[in-house]
């Protein structure tokens, strides 16, 4: 059953009625709920957030991209001012997305909101023309994860069926085979990791974001290994990679491993006395970066392309790596490490961050 502008659905007292929203993607919709006769909600998916608005430039892949994104970005302008602000300033807004989601770039830390406040605070609400919400809407995003288009294709496609799939994955107590052309997903506490971990190894930690960053780092269907702290978490993380549909890629999944390297912990008052004698990397995205460097003469590379861009990174001096908190430089420094194979000490100031920012 298709669902589209002006269709209705009627539950009760309750009507569902859909607005074409082009933007995000070229079939977007958002859901406006109606009771009695006066709209009361607004479910706007990825096309309007808490401060900000559904970037254009996720779903798409192949032919002129570029000219697609400026095409989304305009669908994008008219779909909030022939739509969305038309609506009353005392309905709420029930967003996809909160802070955190790679899938816009001004997101505030929020759950729900209303047309009213947005109209007042959100950017892309503003009054301005086309022109300059185009150029506003397409600058500064954050990277786009290889899974995002992989993902658009495999749910056109179909998925194999979540059960049967994470059921083939193999389990085993212990560390998997070291193999130099594939990469272990280490997923414990970077302080477990810095102590005990193996060669070619990726401390990307179980959290909120563990699938995210799994998916910005590791390509579609490149192989991996899959290792955790215990059974649990790691069936857990299993189940996670198949929501973005890796866990077909998972060579082995272990738990209750270490390992044989070490990853000494940064002098921090060496650092502060002298962070000339270091190399320091800034994962932190580019937008990030541009708000506010930490460091004047880091070299900003998002962990999202730091595979791809290890070699911009010399070995004259020890290497010492920060994002804004302390997860993304955990998988940043121990990638960085695997890399330069002990040709020059590599450091993860984690948490610290925060006493220099």
């Amino acid at each position: 059953m298709s669902f589209d502008q002006g269709d209705v659905l009627e539950i009760g007292k309750i009507k569902l009625r859909a607005l074409n929203t082009p933007g995000h993607s070229p079939d977007s919709i958002c859901i406006v709920l109606e009771h009695e006769g006066i709209d009361k909600a607004l479910f706007s998916g990825d096309t309007l957030f808490i401060g900000d608005c559904g970037r254009p430039d996720l779903r798409e892949s192949g032919g002129d991209v570029n000219a697609e994104r400026m095409h989304l970005a305009s669908h994008m302008y008219h779909s909030l001012r022939d739509q969305l602000m038309k609506l009353s300033d005392d309905v709420v807004l029930y967003p996809a997305h909160g802070a955190g989601t790679l899938c816009g770039k001004a997101l505030r830390e929020a759950n729900s909101s209303t047309m009213g406040e947005e109209k007042k605070t959100n950017w892309s609400l503003k009054e301005m023309t086309e022109q300059e919400f185009v150029k506003e809407l397409t600058s500064n995003q954050p990277f786009i994860p290889a899974y995002f288009p992989y993902d658009v294709a495999l749910n056109k496609k179909g998925a194999a069926d979540f059960q049967p799939s994470v059921a083939q994955v193999a389990i085993s107590e212990g560390n998997p085979e070291e193999q130099e052309n594939t990469w272990i997903i280490d997923s414990r506490k970077d302080t477990e990791f810095k102590a005990a971990h193996q060669q070619h190894s990726v401390n990307i930690m179980e959290g909120t974001k563990f699938e995210t960053w799994l998916g910005s780092i590791i390509s579609p269907e490149e192989p991996f290994y899959l290792k955790a702290k215990d059974e649990a978490t790691l069936k857990e993380l299993i189940a996670r990679t198949a929501s973005i549909g890796y866990e077909g890629q998972i060579k082995g999944a272990y738990f209750a491993g270490g390992g044989e390297l070490k990853m000494e912990a940064l002098d921090l008052q060496d650092f502060r006395n002298d962070t000339g004698k270091y190399t320091i990397v800034d994962v932190r995205n580019e937008s990030e970066v541009k708000e506010h460097k930490i460091f004047k003469d880091s070299i900003p590379i998002p962990l999202g392309e730091l595979r791809d861009r290890i070699d911009e990174i010399p070995n004259g001096k020890p290497i010492a790596v920060h994002c804004a908190g302390g997860y993304r430089s955990a998988a940043a420094s121990s990638m960085i490490e695997a890399e330069k194979k002990g040709k020059v000490p590599v450091f993860d100031i984690g948490e610290a961050i925060k006493q220099f920012s």
